[in-house]
């Protein structure tokens, strides 16, 4: 089966862009489809017969369509596609390959031009939540030309503002999933610990450095490189999984719902150095914050991450507002490629909290656009 494509830089991560009409309408086929262009699943995680990067950032994929029935731009679906395993998940959404979805849509057409920015609002039909893509455009395409620059891209582009609107509870149907600020967690080999479980973009379960051994200056390399560890870590986000309501149980939440919640490791804000090597003081941040994903630490912070962060922060009583130190509406994330600002609109209704809105930016790009090529034998082999 051949189908048209396009490949997009979003942020830090990397996914194929496809129109909906072009995909099989049978959703196992469409899925066996997805799985074998990407070269998944692959025991040695290389995904080397398909075109996945093998890394949770690069293994993601984005299924567009027309939205104006729905009152939007265009509506975007979103699924993070296994490595090793046959799956592709779509409890959540990713704000990197969000940021791509305004360029895409500018430039096939779905939305017309009106340089030298163009508004494209698209509807997330994961989380159904509408983000507002501010995308820069010249002579009617989307300009990836700019001089911003963002931690962990190694090359500067033109800023897409994304505004997420009204993120609280995009996949529970609650900003506090438990209705509380901290939960305590029973964890085996580790014991009881405190948690925050945030849903905002996506949900997020929040975890003190110390509280898992950690400082905060540890490198990705380290903590990627001690299974020990990262089976704790992941003990530590399933139960957090079943507490939320996700998964039923902690077996389900890791075979079946590895995407969300994710896990955030955060504290006040301290000197550390990068994956580039760079050093930050803790002067020049808000907060210090890693995240996991999919298993293994996320080289940079991602946007939805960065989303239910921010809007934790201006929580009373998080985790996450225990170790920030901002007064400002912007909070800047110290994160493993850098540092992320975002600005957050927060307040308090007579149900209690709730998330206004949060903004935050990153570039894109057009990588290459073709045919995805998949032998036909892969689908017949699906049937319904």
């Amino acid at each position: 089966m051949r189908v048209n494509a396009v490949f997009m830089r979003g942020g830090t991560s990397k996914a194929l862009f496809f129109h909906e009409r072009d995909l099989p309408e049978d959703p196992r086929q469409r899925d066996a489809f997805i799985l074998s262009a990407y070269g998944s699943p692959d025991p040695f995680r290389r995904q080397i017969d398909g075109v996945g990067g093998a890394a949770s950032s690069t293994s993601k994929v984005a299924i567009i369509s027309d939205g104006r029935e729905r009152g939007v731009d265009v509506l975007y679906e979103f699924g993070q596609v296994g490595i090793e395993q046959e799956m592709i998940d779509r409890r959540g959404n990713c704000g990197n390959i969000s940021s791509a979805v305004g360029p895409f849509a500018v430039d096939e057409g779905l939305v017309t031009a009106t340089d030298p920015m163009t508004i494209v609002r698209f509807l997330n039909v994961n989380t159904g939540k509408v983000i507002v893509a501010h995308v820069p455009t010249k002579d009617g395409k989307f300009d990836p030309n700019g001089n911003f620059e963002l931690p962990g891209v190694p090359r500067s582009g033109s800023p897409v503002k994304l505004d997420y609107l009204e993120p609280g509870g995009s996949v529970t149907g609650s900003l506090l999933p438990t209705g509380n600020v901290v939960d305590e967690l029973d964890v085996p080999g580790i014991g009881t610990i405190d948690v925050s479980l945030i849903d905002a973009a996506n949900p997020l379960v929040f975890v003190r450095w110390r509280d898992v051994g950690l400082d905060g200056t540890e490198t990705g390399a380290q903590l990627d490189a001690d299974p020990e560890f990262r089976a704790k870590v992941e003990s530590i986000r399933a139960r957090a999984s079943v507490l939320a309501g996700i998964a039923q149980t902690v077996d389900e939440a890791t075979a079946h719902v590895p995407s969300v919640p994710k896990l955030s490791f955060v504290g006040a804000p301290r000197d550390y150095t990068a994956a580039n090597g760079h050093s930050y003081s803790a002067e020049q941040m808000s907060i210090r914050a890693a995240m996991m994903s999919m298993g293994w630490l996320h080289p940079s912070y991602p946007l939805t991450g960065a989303i239910a962060t921010s809007v934790a922060s201006r929580i009373t009583g998080t985790l996450v507002n225990e170790a920030v130190r901002s007064d400002s509406e912007s909070v800047i994330i110290g994160h493993q490629s850098g540092l992320l600002p975002m600005e957050v609109d927060v307040g308090v209704d007579e149900k209690g909290w709730v998330a206004h809105s949060a903004s935050g930016f990153r570039t894109a790009r057009r990588l290459f656009e073709g045919t995805v090529l998949v032998p036909d034998e892969r689908l017949s082999a699906v049937t319904t």
